[in-house]
C-alpha cells in the first residue's frame, strides 16, 4: 500500500510536460519522492517526467548550496545527453528559472557532452542574461567540461622544481593565489555527479571515471584523495549491493584494470557480493586514524595532521549516498544533515 500511493503521488506531482510547456507545481510535493524517482529512473526512464521532476528540484531549492547538490547536477546533465534530438526542447521546459539557479542550467548543458551542447547553449543564452559571463567561459573552454576536468593536479617533475627553486625571490613577499582549478581529487560534489548523470543514462562511463579513484582509498598522501577515495569505494559498493547490472559489470572490469584499481575494486565487489558494506566503513575510519597517527606518507605538516578530525576530514555529506538512502538505507539525509560529514557519521556508529 505504501509503495501503491508513492507511486501515486509522484504521478500527481510530476505531470509530463507538453513541449516547452513549463508543469505547474504543488508546493508541498515531496523532494523524496523525486529522489526516489531519479534513483530508480535508470531501470525505467521516464524521459516525459523528467522536466516536471527538474521543477520539483527547483521549488525544493535543492540548488541553493552547490557542493551539496552535484547529484541534480548530474542528473539532469545526463538527462539532456540521452536524448539528443529533444535535448533544446528538454532545456526549454526548464523555465523559467529564478536567477540564482540559471547556472545550474548552463552546466548541465556543458556536461552533458553533446556534440552540440555549444550550439544549444548560444540557443538559450539570452535567456539567462546574468549568466554570460559563465556561459562565455565555457564556449570558449576556460571552464572545463565533465569529461575535462583532470582527477588531479599534475605533480611537477624533478627539473620543474628545481626551476622553481632557482627562480624564486626568497625576499618577496608571496600572495597567495585562489585556486580556481577543479580537479575530483579536490571537489567531493563531481563524485555525485557522475553518479546523478549514470542514474539518467544507464552508462557505464561516469562508473569507469568513478573506479579511476577507488586507489586513493589506499592513499596516505593528502586528505582529500583519502577522503574522495573513500567515498569513491563506498558509493559503488552502496549502489551495486542493490544494482545487480552494475554489479556484473564492476566484477567484468577486474580482469582489465590496473592492479591500483583491481585491489580497491576486488574489495567492493566483495563487499557488495557479501552486502558488508561495514566492512567498507570501517576500513575508512581505520584509514583516517591512521593519517592522523603518523602523518601523510610524505611526512609533511605532522602538527596539521595529528589535529585532524574525522568530522574535518569528511567536508561534506556524499549526497550520492544520501539520495540511496530511500532504497539502500544508507542512514544519511540530503541537506541539513550534510555538514555533519559521512565519515562523521561512521564514527558514531562504532
Amino acid at each position: 500500500m505504501r509503495f501503491v500511493s508513492l507511486v501515486i503521488a509522484l504521478f500527481v506531482l510530476v505531470q509530463p510536460a507538453a513541449g516547452a510547456v513549463t508543469p505547474e507545481i504543488d508546493p508541498r510535493a515531496s523532494l523524496s519522492v523525486v529522489q526516489q524517482w531519479i534513483y530508480n529512473y535508470r531501470a525505467k526512464p521516464d524521459y516525459a517526467h523528467v522536466p516536471a521532476a527538474v521543477r520539483v528540484l527547483f521549488h525544493s531549492q535543492t540548488f541553493r548550496e552547490p557542493e551539496n547538490a552535484g547529484i541534480y547536477l548530474g542528473f539532469i546533465a545526463g538527462a539532456i545527453a540521452s536524448n539528443p534530438a529533444k535535448a533544446e526542447q528538454l532545456v526549454l521546459s526548464f523555465f523559467p528559472v529564478k536567477p540564482e539557479d540559471e547556472w545550474v542550467i548552463v552546466r548541465a548543458i556543458a556536461f552533458s557532452g553533446l556534440p552540440e551542447w555549444r550550439n544549444l547553449l548560444r540557443r538559450v543564452a539570452p535567456k539567462m542574461p546574468g549568466r554570460r559571463v559563465m556561459i562565455d567561459s565555457y564556449l570558449a573552454g576556460s571552464l572545463p567540461t565533465l569529461t575535462e576536468i583532470p582527477l588531479e593536479e599534475p605533480t611537477p617533475g624533478m627539473m620543474e622544481k628545481i626551476k622553481g627553486v632557482l627562480t624564486k625571490n626568497p625576499f618577496a613577499k608571496e600572495d597567495k593565489k585562489l585556486k580556481m582549478r577543479q580537479t575530483f581529487a579536490g571537489n567531493q560534489d563531481l563524485l555525485d555527479t557522475l553518479w546523478g548523470y549514470y542514474f539518467a543514462t544507464g552508462s557505464y562511463a561516469p562508473i569507469l571515471r568513478i573506479m579511476q579513484m577507488l586507489p586513493w582509498s589506499k592513499s596516505r598522501d593528502t586528505v582529500d584523495k583519502l577522503t574522495v577515495g573513500s567515498m569513491a569505494r563506498y558509493t559503488l559498493a552502496s549502489y551495486a549491493v542493490r544494482d545487480a547490472g552494475l554489479r556484473e559489470y564492476l566484477r567484468s572490469e577486474l580482469a582489465v584494470q590496473p592492479a591500483p584499481v583491481k585491489v580497491p575494486l576486488a574489495e567492493v565487489v566483495e563487499a557488495a557480493d557479501t552486502v558488508q558494506l561495514g566492512a567498507v566503513r570501517k576500513d575508512a575510519l581505520a584509514a583516517v586514524e591512521e593519517l592522523k597517527a603518523k602523518g601523510s606518507d610524505a611526512r609533511r605538516n605532522l602538527d596539521f595532521w595529528g589535529q585532524v578530525g574525522v568530522g574535518a576530514v569528511a567536508l561534506g555529506c556524499v549526497s550520492a549516498a544520501a539520495l540511496g538512502a530511500i532504497a539502500v538505507g544508507i542512514p544519511c539525509v540530503i541537506g541539513g544533515s550534510a555538514s555533519q560529514g559521512l565519515l562523521s557519521f561512521w564514527e558514531k556508529q562504532q
